[in-house]
């Protein structure tokens, strides 16, 4: 199994970005998928979950109404459109998938199986 996360950076408080998660060496379509994140000093904490086929998101109480999950089974990803940014977001941001086998029908796990090398974002004027 491996997770490629992509799309971090730089942005201005208010501003967007959108990340992107590469799944490969499992079926993408079976797994509950999802994104959590780590600030600086702080423990890793989750930010959104999407059901295998896309019918059920969740969010964080820190993310919900800014941030959006989505996932295309057809290219094996899952994005996590970031809007309305705040210096608070500034975290490493890392793509997560939950093994069907081992968590059967969890979407919303506090430990998932598998992560992603994680991304850098930074919210800062």
């Amino acid at each position: 199994v491996q997770l490629v996360e992509s799309g971090g950076g730089m942005v201005q408080p208010g501003g967007s970005l959108r990340l992107s998660c590469l799944g490969s060496g499992f079926t993408f379509s079976k797994y509950a998928m999802g994104w959590f994140r780590q600030a600086p000093g702080e423990e890793r904490m989750f930010v959104a979950g999407i059901a295998w086929d896309g019918d059920g998101e969740y969010y964080s109480e820190f993310v919900r109404g800014r941030f959006t999950i989505s996932r295309d089974n057809a290219q094996n990803r899952v994005y996590l459109q970031m809007d309305s940014l705040k210096p608070e977001d500034t975290a490493v941001y890392y793509c997560t998938a939950n093994d069907p086998e081992k968590q059967p029908r969890v979407v919303v796990s506090a430990a998932p199986d598998y992560w992603g090398q994680g991304t850098q974002v930074t919210v800062s004027s």
